[in-house]
């Protein structure tokens, strides 16, 4: 896995570091990033959004990290997104550089914490979105958005989605661009919705994650397939235990 030149993550498991590799992926994570001073202090703004009248809203999806598996929770929502018009841009932080053409003129910029890596790597790379995307109203979603709120808040972040957040992002997409400025908020949702095919063709090719290996030592593209949500038990450590009750769903 090449480099992530933005957001470099270092694996270690003292103080001892050394560059990320698909062989060793359960040491603990640190970050380190690569910007300079101006794009680490950039100021915080209050994310108004004014997109030209009738333009086509630009959304664009952040994936940090997942485990080496290519990212369904940009794809199910760029799909949702796609299907009613809003142009769509996915960026998977483990594969792929923040660029100002993917990021300029967005109105809105979404970022996926699935996990509490993601969640480190985006505290690192949100200044620099926030330089690329000036003007975006800045979202943080997945079970660890709600858990780092108040941090979150004051990197900028505008509106914190938990739960299933397809439809509540595809609102927040519509409010942007009906209204031109949305407050922030934080929204849960845990009620099912209807899926419909992801779209991931603005993501890296699936050869381009984690692979399996082979015993004579050859390698086979793999994928992954998400059946449910929630879960039956109630451990007290978890994060989903305060988005679905013991709720699971099929």
């Amino acid at each position: 896995m090449a480099e992530n030149p933005n957001c470099r993550v270092a694996l270690s498991r003292h103080r001892a570091s050394k560059p990320f590799q698909k062989t060793n992926p359960f040491y603990f994570i640190t970050v380190q990033t690569l910007m300079d001073d101006r794009t680490r202090y950039a100021p915080v703004t209050a994310n108004p959004v004014g997109p030209e009248t009738g333009a086509i809203l630009k959304v664009v999806l952040i994936n940090p990290y997942e485990l080496g598996r290519q990212p369904l929770a940009l794809a199910e929502p760029a799909a949702l997104l796609g299907a009613q018009g809003y142009e769509v841009r996915c960026i998977d932080l483990s594969q792929q550089r923040l660029v100002k053409e993917d990021l300029q003129g967005a109105a809105m910029v979404a970022v996926y914490l699935g996990m509490h890596t993601a969640t480190r790597i985006a505290v690192e790379a949100l200044p620099r979105i926030k330089t690329l995307a000036p003007g975006a109203h800045l979202c943080a979603y997945g079970l660890y958005a709600p858990m780092n709120e108040t941090l979150l808040r004051g990197l900028g972040i505008g509106t914190i989605l938990n739960g299933d957040p397809e439809a509540a992002l595809l609102d927040l997409a519509r409010a942007i661009a009906t209204e031109g400025k949305v407050q922030t908020k934080t929204a849960v949702d845990a009620k099912p919705i209807p899926f419909i095919t992801p779209d991931r063709t603005g993501l890296p090719a699936l050869s381009s994650y984690a692979s399996l290996v082979l015993p004579d030592g050859g390698s086979k593209t793999v994928g992954f397939t998400d059946t449910t949500r929630g879960c039956k038990h109630l451990c007290r450590h978890c994060p989903v235990v305060p988005v679905y009750n013991g709720a699971f769903r099929a």
